[in-house]
């Protein structure tokens, strides 16, 4: 009889599950398909196929795939491959706190290749992959000029502090948050732009803002003293990393595939404005996928023209983090990175490290999350090049995401927290 079985069924969404098949034919092909909706029920499926073992026997902690949407021995492959049937779409989670990403699994006696749906499987498994953990708490924050959700992690505290910062996706995105708050922080999602009465287009960065944010988020009772960190990506983290250089607040900051100078609007802060660098439109290319690839769209910030726009990181307080992609198609993150930490080296500082992924796109998530190789960005005509490939992606978010959770808790005073 053929079982299929998924341990555990109801995880975090960055855990591991142990997927096996028992009851196969001796030396069976058979095909494992993952179904999953978004929130918006937008369809994601993949799909491998597999030979059982001369006992009938299927494990993916062993067993290669041959065949489908990756191959080779990758225990989560059916997760990470999940590619949605719409063009163009991301997927996001928007409800963290009361539903799971629910994914079906479905086993079949061959390679079977036609319609889901044509064939009834052999067996069947719904895994749940959840972005809260039990008794987390999520606050809406509307205090000040400050808009967001803050995350915090069940008992009294007192907790690290994290700023969380996405890109030009705008609003208020909170997988990120919810999920390093059920890892022990306490968590601020900050939405600046297109959300509630925040401007509906970024138009200038104004970094007393974030300061207010920062400030806001140490004052809270259960958020450790005396700083906090900030994890950001790609716009998010050129603002992350204008934070570690002015804001005196900020303990440890992680830059995922950012910049190190001020690109598109200004940057104020008190008595400071910081032009951002001249930007490049005819070097944008549409790409043979109908993606706009803007990697060159950026003037560089080794030009000495450029030098007024180029951020001081050698005023930061506190260590920094670069993870960057090297098959990144929207920014040129690694060389940024590089004069990031050249500038550093020059000022007799080593509190810069970067982790440089081969195949890696821009879009680095918390691991296990599909790849997004390219999809619609707030204010394009086209549909934006991410870039990665999904192998290569899925390794480096795997890698990425522990050594994010190592920093943070090097980093920043862990006193009485559940870290």
């Amino acid at each position: 009889m053929f079982q299929l079985t998924v341990t555990p069924a109801s995880a975090l969404a960055d855990e591991p599950v142990h997927i096996q098949a028992t009851g196969l034919p001796p030396l069976q092909m058979v095909t494992l398909i993952a179904t999953m909706k978004d929130d918006k029920g937008n369809l994601y499926r993949s799909r491998a196929f597999y030979k059982a073992n001369e006992a009938g026997e299927l494990d993916l902690k062993r067993d290669p795939a041959v065949g489908g949407h990756y191959m080779g021995v990758h225990p989560m492959g059916l997760i990470w491959s999940l590619q949605s049937e719409r063009p163009f779409a991301r997927l996001i989670k928007r409800d963290v706190m009361n539903t799971p990403f629910w994914i079906t699994l479905d086993l079949y006696d061959s390679v079977y290749i036609h319609k889901v749906g044509d064939v009834q499987p052999k067996a069947s498994q719904v895994l749940q992959r959840w972005f809260s953990s039990p008794d987390l708490e999520r606050v809406p924050i509307r205090e000040g000029r400050v808009r967001g959700a803050l995350f915090l992690p069940p008992g009294e505290g007192p907790f690290p502090g994290l700023l969380d910062l996405l890109g030009g996706v705008g609003g208020l995105v909170e997988y990120r948050a919810s999920l390093l708050a059920a890892r022990g922080f306490a968590v601020l999602a900050l939405a600046y732009f297109a959300y509630d009465d925040l401007p509906n287009q970024l138009e200038e960065v104004d970094l007393e803002y974030f300061e207010e944010a920062a400030n806001l988020l140490l004052a809270h009772p259960k958020v450790q003293k005396p700083g906090i960190g900030v994890i950001s990506v790609s716009k998010g983290a050129e603002i992350g990393l204008a934070m570690a250089c002015y804001l005196k607040q900020v303990a440890a900051t992680v830059c995922i595939n950012g910049t190190n100078a001020i690109h598109e609007f200004p940057l104020r802060y008190r008595g400071l404005v910081m032009a951002p660098i001249p930007s490049h439109p005819e070097r944008m290319q549409v790409k043979v996928e109908g993606a706009v690839r803007i990697r060159h769209f950026k003037g560089d910030p080794g030009d000495e023209r450029n030098q007024h726009s180029v951020l001081p990181v050698e005023k930061a307080r506190g260590p920094i983090l670069f993870v960057v992609g090297e098959a990144d198609e929207c920014f040129n993150s690694k060389e940024y990175a590089e004069q990031a930490l050249d500038q550093l080296r020059r000022h007799g500082k080593s509190s810069g490290r970067m982790l440089a992924y081969p195949g890696a796109g821009h879009l680095l998530e918390p691991h296990y999350g599909p790849l997004c190789y390219m999809s619609w960005s707030r204010g394009l005509f086209l549909p934006m090049l991410w870039g990665g490939e999904p192998e290569g992606h899925a390794a480096a978010q795997e890698h990425s995401w522990q050594e994010i959770l190592k920093f943070f808790r090097q980093h920043l005073v862990l006193g009485r927290s559940t870290l």
